[in-house]
C-alpha cells in the first residue's frame, strides 16, 4: 500500500491545477508504534519546512467513532494542511530538508490518503 506521493501523482496534481491555494486532506492509518515516528516527522515539518512554503496546518485530530464506514475503514488521524498553491506543495516535497525527514512518515503509516481539495465557489 502506497503512503507517499509518487512522481506521477505530483505531475497530475500540477497538471490539474485550477490555481489558488490547496487544502490537502490526509487520512492516516498508523503501523503498530507508528505514532512516535509520525510525531518526529510532524515536529520537523512544523519547526521549519511548512513555514518555508507558506503552509499551515488547519486541523489535526485523532480518529474517533466511524458512523458510516465498513469494518476496517476508520482512520487513526485526519490532517488538513493549506498550501498557497499546488506548486508550493510540490516544491516542498522535493526540498532536501523534507526528503531527510520523510522516511519518518513512511515508517509510521500502514495506509494513507493524500488528496488535494478544491474550494467550492
Amino acid at each position: 500500500m502506497a503512503v507517499d506521493p509518487s512522481g506521477d501523482g505530483l505531475k497530475r496534481l500540477l497538471a490539474e491545477d485550477p490555481g489558488g491555494p490547496v487544502v490537502m486532506l490526509n487520512l492516516l492509518r498508523f503501523r503498530e508504534g507508528g505514532q512516535a515516528s509520525y510525531a518526529r516527522y510532524s515536529k520537523a515539518l512544523g519547526e521549519t519546512i511548512l513555514e518555508r512554503y507558506g503552509a499551515e496546518v488547519l486541523y489535526y485530530g485523532k480518529g474517533s467513532t466511524a458512523l458510516v464506514a465498513e469494518d476496517g475503514q476508520a482512520w487513526d488521524a485526519v490532517l488538513l494542511v493549506r498550501y498557497p498553491s499546488r506548486t508550493a506543495f510540490s516544491q516542498m516535497v522535493a526540498d532536501p530538508d523534507f526528503q531527510a525527514v520523510a522516511h519518518h512518515r513512511t515508517e509510521a503509516l500502514s495506509e494513507a490518503v493524500l488528496q488535494a481539495t478544491i474550494p467550492r465557489a
